[in-house]
């Protein structure tokens, strides 16, 4: 892998109005030029969620740019050619994660969903925080790996571990 190589990365949910979305924002701000991150879903909602607006711009992450859009986007011809596809849909939810055909690495980095969080709104706002708090810490290890120099199998194993981190 070429020393100046920037790497696209997908990340891939259900509704793509919150996970995903902040995956892609965190990614695009920690990779520091070295990583192109996209998010999409399966069965996009159509809307990023006001909620993840809040916490985006909170954090102080560009958000006029996002918007929810369905996986295919990524498959035609012009598409970027993608080097990784995390998926970061909650098994413990058992929801459906979509499986990305093609060559790039994968893995699944689930976290819940805090579109389906209940209660009053400083408890939602909190599960919206908790689920960014986790997606923060995977992408900074993901980002503090010597991808250089991981042969592709390595390079896996340390992609799957970061999801169960």
């Amino acid at each position: 892998m070429s020393k100046d190589k920037v790497f696209n990365v997908l990340f891939l949910c259900t509704g793509n109005s919150a996970r995903s979305i902040m995956a892609e924002s965190i990614l695009n701000r920690e990779g520091m030029g070295r990583f192109k991150a996209y998010s999409a879903g399966s069965t996009p909602r159509g809307e990023v969620h006001p909620e993840t607006i809040r916490l985006l711009r909170r954090s102080n992450l560009p958000v006029d740019q996002l918007r929810s859009k369905k996986w295919e986007e990524f498959m035609g011809d012009d598409a970027p050619k993608l080097d990784f596809v995390f998926t970061v849909c909650d098994n413990a939810a058992h929801e459906v994660c979509p499986v990305w055909p093609g060559q790039p690495l994968t893995a699944n980095w689930g976290v819940p969903d805090p579109v389906l969080a209940t209660g009053s709104p400083s408890e939602i706002s909190l599960a919206f925080s908790d689920t960014y708090r986790m997606l923060n810490n995977r992408i900074s290890i993901f980002t503090s790996l010597p991808l250089q120099s991981l042969d592709k199998l390595s390079l896996q194993k340390r992609l799957d571990e970061i999801g169960l981190s």
